[in-house]
């Protein structure tokens, strides 16, 4: 039994498919299923179901692709581990970021953290949060950038910084003349909310009170969508505080206000893997995010 072809299981694992796991493993299609026919002989047990038409790992084929796992990753901790001795900041981080999140935050922390840490590589990829979970659970990102709570016990959650929401009306409304919102107020005038799957229509619900709203509601794919929805006088919405400081078509027609106590808000962390060979570095990574504050947000208390 080999690490090589532990690497092969926990591919084909993940991709249900013997050619992706193949590209995955940068090996022929051939070399990947000889090297699973030999670990299936070495240890005795079927560990796919090759009927099917995605390839499944059987019930005993589950618990040793988790194990396998485990392992991988162990020896890529090994690999950095090896690597800090000189530079733990000279590495490459797969990191996601929420929709609603990265357009608005990551371009004014980018050169912040490229400053603080000139070799450390950030490749970005937006993804909703249940995919993103998944996605860390699995070993394709690194990290995540998200609005938490997130209870998972098997990973790491730092906050780095509170974003107030601020209530979006158009222009014309009555709320756009009022010193500051009241929640009532805005599920009054009509409640826009992003489509489900979106964090910040559980953070608004949660907000307004209004968890688990069954209605036909008027739903949005996204931020700016929902803010050219507002300017168009369909209905009001809360928006993150540093998706409000950006600019946008809908910009005259739209007018923020604060929200009235006790307000609104959401806190952003950064998380990753418990048993991460990245931790050193998410750690040291986090602590520069949670130090560059920008006006729009706060500090978590």
């Amino acid at each position: 039994m080999t690490l090589q072809e532990l690497r092969y299981l926990v591919a084909l694992a993940d991709s249900g498919h013997f050619g992706q796991a193949a590209e995955a493993c940068f090996v022929s299609q051939s070399t990947l299923s000889t090297g699973l026919k030999k670990l299936e002989d070495f240890l005795g047990v079927t560990l796919f179901d090759r009927s099917l038409k995605r390839v499944t790992p059987t019930p005993i084929g589950r618990e040793i692709v988790e194990s396998a796992r485990r392992i991988v990753e162990e020896a890529g901790r090994i690999r950095e581990l090896a690597g800090y001795a000189k530079d733990p900041m000279d590495r490459t981080v797969h990191l996601g970021v929420i929709p609603t999140l990265g357009p608005y935050y990551l371009p004014h922390v980018l050169t912040l953290v490229h400053q603080a840490h000139p070799k450390l590589r950030l490749l970005l990829r937006e993804e909703m949060t249940p995919h993103m979970l998944t996605h860390l659970a699995e070993g394709k990102l690194d990290a995540g950038l998200l609005a938490l709570p997130v209870n998972d016990p098997g990973l790491e959650v730092v906050p780095l910084f509170v974003e107030p929401f601020l209530a979006a009306v158009p222009a014309e409304h009555p709320l756009a003349k009022a010193k500051s919102v009241k929640m009532d107020d805005l599920v009054q005038a009509g409640l826009l909310l992003l489509e489900e799957g979106h964090c910040l229509r559980d953070q608004a619900l949660e907000a307004c009170h209004l968890e688990g709203l069954k209605s036909e509601e008027i739903r949005a794919t996204s931020l700016e969508t929902l803010r050219q929805m507002v300017a168009m006088g369909l209905g009001v919405t809360l928006i993150p505080s540093l998706a409000g400081a950006g600019t946008s078509p809908a910009g005259q027609q739209v007018v923020l206000k604060s929200v009235a106590k006790p307000g609104a808000s959401r806190t952003i962390g950064l998380v990753w893997r418990r048993r991460s060979p990245l931790a050193y570095t998410l750690a040291r990574l986090a602590e520069t995010l949670a130090g560059r504050l920008l006006p729009e947000t706060q500090p978590v208390k």
